[in-house]
């Protein structure tokens, strides 16, 4: 009988076997922090530097792109990194606290108030801004690039300990060519928010559940859709739960308990602001024209795109959510962990039964990296046999990445 082997040709032990997709397994008894051994710890992990390096590369061309584009144009060179839409309010609400801005549409009389932005990103604005000496908008931008590289660093985790090297290098590389990967260099949650859902679930991974959860929780902490790491620690947890025999240890019970806190934390501290404890934080949403409506505005969307046609953000924005939609099936059918598959599939559910602006739906899919996990091992493969075959597509996805992120930041004129 052939012994099964993961990515990296370890050797899985005689009674716990793994799919093609499973994590390295680790000692059935593990499930706390004890002995927990997460690489940001130790050196980086072997073809790391390669693949932090290439997703550098990518982004520093896209910030350096917006600065010359900016430049010639007469506008401010890095004000609009760290001064764009939902920027503005992450640094108000650092500078002065929750409660102090709000925004009355003249259409409708909604009145957008900050509650609607969570808290972590600006806390720590506010907190490294206090600490050193630098502007809000110099610490948010510190803040959201080093969480980029962080969470470059966790997909690389994920992609290697599933598959290897090659495939994990072009998973990073892939995340840092997707059309609004220009958000990963600006002042917005999604590079803080990737870094603690990839860390979380690569914990889940390894059976390291207390990290889990509390990555979770922040995670929670960051954006409305954090409760999909949530979601997706408690699920792998419930499923480890029902496939054990025995004493199921302790870490893996905090760590269920721990996931949701952050998020449900702050969802019923804005109720009690609003003196409606389980509904108010809802109604905050819904003056943003943000709610659950089971894919109406998505219809209503696609209606409007084939009789009157529109700009190119919004066909691409479609092209972009249609794809994510086959990637996902493409990551159910290779048996992908659970953890990874309720994760991505959360915020894809979100992203297309959710209302709001289509153009930003790409934007919210940026934290889905697991949707790439399919390409990833097709590049994986293809760079074994014809490296050819995977630079010169990349390439030209880079380009792409790169251009179009400078049309949205400088001339697209539509919020991101």
């Amino acid at each position: 009988m052939v012994k099964p082997h993961v990515a990296d040709g370890t050797p899985v032990p005689q009674g716990r076997v793994v799919s093609a997709l499973s994590p390295t397994p680790v000692d059935e008894h593990a499930g706390g922090a004890r002995g927990v051994r997460l690489p940001l710890r130790n050196r980086l992990l072997p073809g790391a530097a390669t693949a932090l390096a290439l997703f550098a590369g990518v982004r520093l061309a896209g910030i350096a792109a917006i600065v010359l584009a900016n430049h010639l144009s007469g506008r401010p060179a890095l004000r609009s990194l760290a001064h764009s839409w939902d920027s503005r309010w992450y640094l108000h609400i650092a500078e002065f606290g929750y409660g102090t801005r709000a925004h009355v549409l003249p259409s409708t009389g909604a009145v957008q108030r900050d509650w609607a932005f969570f808290p972590l990103y600006p806390g720590l604005i506010r907190a490294l801004s206090t600490v050193l000496p630098v502007s809000p908008g110099a610490a948010a931008l510190l803040i959201a690039w080093s969480a980029a590289g962080v969470a470059a660093y966790g997909i690389y985790a994920i992609g290697r300990l599933l598959y290897g090297r090659a495939a994990a290098t072009a998973l990073v590389g892939l995340w840092a060519c997707l059309p609004h990967s220009v958000v990963l260099g600006i002042a917005y949650t999604e590079p803080l928010f990737t870094a603690l859902a990839a860390w979380s679930l690569y914990a889940v991974l390894r059976d390291r559940w207390l990290w889990a959860g509390v990555l979770a929780a922040l995670a929670g902490l960051s954006r409305p859709t954090g409760f999909a790491v949530a979601g997706a620690v408690c699920a792998a947890a419930g499923w480890e739960i029902a496939g054990r025999r025995g004493r199921v240890p302790s870490g893996l019970w905090c760590g269920a308990v721990v996931a949701p806190l952050g998020w449900v934390g702050f969802v019923l501290w804005v109720g009690d602001r609003t003196g409606d404890l389980l509904g108010g934080y809802f109604r905050v949403q819904r003056a943003w024209d943000s709610r659950f409506d089971f894919g109406a505005g998505s219809l209503h969307f696609l209606k409007s795109l084939l009789l009157h046609g529109g700009r190119i953000v919004y066909p691409l924005a479609l092209v972009v959510v249609a794809t994510a939609v086959v990637l996902f099936c493409l990551l159910c059918a290779d048996r992908a962990p659970l953890a990874l598959v309720v994760y991505a599939g959360m915020l894809l559910l979100i992203t297309l039964c959710g209302s709001g602006p289509y153009a930003s739906k790409p934007r919210f899919l940026v934290p889905a990296f697991p949707l790439l996990l399919p390409l990833a091992l097709a590049c994986g493969r293809s760079w074994r046999v014809r490296p050819r075959n995977v630079l010169l597509p990349g390439g030209a996805l880079a380009l792409t990445s790169v251009a179009y992120g400078t049309y949205l930041m400088t001339g697209g004129h539509t919020p991101l």
